[in-house]
């Protein structure tokens, strides 16, 4: 017989995979300060005990950072990836009016890069600590031959618990309710496409400050949630501001029902730049356009919207018959 043939060298070396799960234990340990799992971290599967809930409904979501990976990594900006890959989950979960409690992530490459990979779960859990959600565990895969080299795949997902009574539930809106939004760090994980093809076609007109500028990463939106329970005010929906802008996000909302929306003038130089070069049509519904969330309120909560996170804003109030219009304030 011909010579024999390690996992090793045929390109992934499972050693070094395990000794990675014991370097980013202290980044983990950050997560589990306001929730622990039930049992320890880096078995098989992970636990986490319900009991303090009365009727626990659970919420799932699962998302990735889009084609913004590129330009991140690109820039050895995987902190800043890694936390778009918690908000655009975590985000997602708390729109029921549920708590984020467990983070799963999945990292695919062709070879493992240690440091690389640390960057990325660091970024994941200054997120994660945050909102007191846990990094439960995940899976990084080397798939030498199927992941082009220096490329990431990377997937998050999130699992929650809502009390049943506690559920948002958007059917409740109604004529008259208002839209309060709150501001966005920049495009976020959206809409990376468009600006990969806009940078290509005019890559003078944007300095390295610029595109630095737009590669924030996704705003989290747990401040906005918890200070409507501090508050002891309910909204009637919460929307995630993500692909396709505030019309598709905010018309899965309504039922028979719309709304004409003014926005605010985005301040941001660099993504004023960018949508300079792009549809005036179609830009809002592709860019959140400066609104990364929005909370649906009946009239009488809209002074405590309004100052429950920074940024709020109120954009319009919902009204009979399908669709919703937006428009720049004062444009």
């Amino acid at each position: 017989m011909g010579n024999k043939v390690t996992y090793q060298e045929a390109g992934v070396d499972t050693r070094a995979a395990a000794s990675l799960v014991d370097e980013i234990k202290v980044d983990v340990s950050r997560t589990q300060k306001q929730r622990q799992l039930f049992n320890s971290f880096g078995l098989f599967a992970a636990a986490f005990d319900l009991s303090d809930y009365r009727q626990p409904v659970i919420v799932t979501g699962c998302d990735g950072v889009g084609t913004k990976l590129e330009l991140l990594l690109e820039r050895e900006m995987e902190e800043e990836a890694g936390k778009d890959l918690v908000a655009m989950s975590v985000n997602d979960i708390i729109t029921t009016g549920g708590d984020p409690l467990m983070f799963l992530d999945y990292i695919g490459v062709e070879k493992l890069a240690p440091a690389r990979i640390k960057r990325l779960i660091s970024g994941m859990c200054d997120y994660l600590e945050e909102c007191g959600c846990i990094l439960a565990g995940g899976e990084t895969a080397e798939m030498p031959g199927l992941v082009p080299e220096g490329v990431v795949e990377l997937s998050g997902f999130c699992i929650g618990a809502v009390e049943k009574e506690d559920l948002i539930n958007p059917a409740q809106i109604e004529r008259g309710d208002v839209l309060v939004g709150y501001r966005s760090d920049g495009f976020h994980a959206n809409g990376w496409s468009l600006c990969r093809r806009i940078l290509a076609e005019h890559k003078r007109e944007f300095s390295e400050s610029d595109l630095v500028e737009m590669l924030a990463p996704t705003r989290l939106y747990h401040d906005v949630t918890n200070g409507f329970r501090k508050l002891g005010v309910r909204a009637k929906a919460f929307a995630h501001i993500t692909g396709g802008g505030l019309p598709e996000n905010l018309e899965r909302l309504f039922r028979g029902m719309g709304a004409d929306l003014e926005i605010p003038y985005w301040e941001n130089d660099a993504a004023q730049k960018m949508l300079a070069f792009s549809d005036e049509n179609d830009r809002f519904h592709t860019f959140n356009m400066g609104i990364g969330w929005v909370a649906i309120v009946s009239e009488n909560d809209v002074d405590h919207a309004l100052n429950v996170g920074p940024g709020g804003v109120v954009l319009g109030t919902v009204r009979p018959g399908d669709g919703v219009g937006v428009r720049v304030r004062n444009s």
